[in-house]
């Protein structure tokens, strides 16, 4: 079983940064990708970003490249996003997952969820 606990959501003005953090517990955070989705109201969920269990394969929303990085620190459990120059549209609740084996794009092929945290960008 995997727990993942997501934090560092608020409010921020627009062109300001945001980092997300997904803490996990378990033994075995090292074996899992990791993603990180947004939903906002009235939207589907959608893939923002995922990282492979080494670190060494990211995969972006093209929408998004440029100004999202995800990162991860296997020996914390923990997974980042860092958000830069946010707009308003980045308005969501924000939540990561993870599943074995490789990235997916898809929320349907994630095992495990966090409960979100939210992420308003508003001047």
């Amino acid at each position: 079983q995997v727990q993942l606990v997501e934090s560092g959501g608020g409010l921020v003005q627009p062109g300001g940064s945001l980092r997300l953090s997904c803490a996990s517990s378990g033994r075995t955070f090292s074996s899992y990708a990791m993603a990180w989705f947004r939903q906002a109201p009235g939207k589907e969920r959608e893939f923002v970003a995922g990282i492979s269990w080494t670190g060494s394969i990211t995969s972006y929303a093209d929408s998004l490249k440029g100004r999202f990085t995800i990162s991860r620190d296997n020996a914390k459990n923990t997974v980042y996003l860092q958000m830069d120059s946010l707009k308003p549209e980045d308005t969501a609740e924000y939540y990561c997952a993870a599943r074995l084996q490789g990235v997916r794009r898809t929320q349907y092929d994630y095992d495990y969820w966090g409960q979100g945290t939210h992420v308003t960008v508003s001047s």
